[in-house]
């Protein structure tokens, strides 16, 4: 499989990758405006809520995990196949193109994120819309080794948080029923992961700032809604570290429980 990272000389060498713009927003923009104002020449554009998540709940979060054929169906529809190498991008340092690209890579596919995404690039953007042509991409269940249920995310020895530190601690919380974090869990907020210039910090640096971390460690990552978390298992995997365990549903699956809520640093 393709490195989880690659950058704009890797891409430039693969001409035959589709190309995914996954920009979403948390504070109301439209990521469809946005695609429309300027995008990278042959990109697509991925839809959070219709292709990357099934509809939210109190009982399984704001983005649970989408069914397997609404996701093979709406990768088809993008002309991403079963055999087509993926690079997917976004304007957050990967916050929001990891999802697409943890979901592929967990059901085998070649998919990496675009190291930088939008502000690194350094070539003209495109306002064309390609037209796809369908392709087929086979349904394959989410496999049960890369998943954290409740239960295991609240009693796991080495649970992390990878949204920004004021939300861990619960001094805000801008989106879920309640504030605070996972008792136990440990802040690693994704923007960690990423150095001053929005790009992805080297294997080495990231072996670093994950050190109490190895290949064995059983690490399950969540955020608020399971979608920024897939940023740190693509960089404990970048890291070789190995593959670790999302917990879908996240804080906006526990907060709307009874369990205990931990405050605090």
């Amino acid at each position: 499989m393709i490195p989880p990272v690659i950058d704009a000389d890797w891409l430039a060498a693969h001409p035959e990758a589709a190309i995914l713009d996954a920009r979403y927003y948390l504070d109301g923009r439209s990521a469809a405006d946005a695609y429309a104002r300027g995008h990278l020449p042959g990109a697509v554009r991925v839809d959070m809520d219709e292709v990357l998540a099934d509809p939210g709940s109190p009982g399984r979060g704001r983005h649970p995990l989408p069914e397997p054929g609404r996701f093979a169906a709406g990768m088809a529809a993008l002309g991403v196949g079963d055999d087509t190498l993926v690079v997917a991008y976004d304007d957050a340092g990967g916050a929001m193109a990891g999802r697409v690209v943890w979901l592929l890579r967990m059901l085998g596919h070649d998919a990496a994120l675009l190291d930088g995404g939008l502000r690194a690039w350094e070539g003209e953007l495109s306002t064309a819309t390609p037209t796809p042509e369908l392709a087929t991409f086979t349904p394959g269940p989410w496999p049960d080794e890369a998943l954290a249920t409740i239960d295991e995310a609240a009693t796991g020895s080495f649970v992390i948080d990878a949204r920004a530190p004021e939300r861990y601690r619960g001094d805000v919380e801008p989106m879920d029923p309640r504030a605070g974090h996972i008792p136990g869990a440990r802040s690693f907020p994704l923007g960690g992961n990423l150095g001053t210039d929005g790009r992805f910090l080297s294997p080495d640096e990231l072996r670093d700032r994950f050190a109490e971390i190895d290949a064995d460690t059983d690490v399950i990552s969540y955020c608020g809604s399971g979608v920024t978390a897939c940023h740190n298992l693509i960089a404990m995997e970048y890291a070789g570290l190995g593959v670790k365990r999302l917990f879908p549903g996240s804080w906006s699956q526990y907060a709307a429980t009874d369990r205990p809520a931990a405050t605090g640093d």
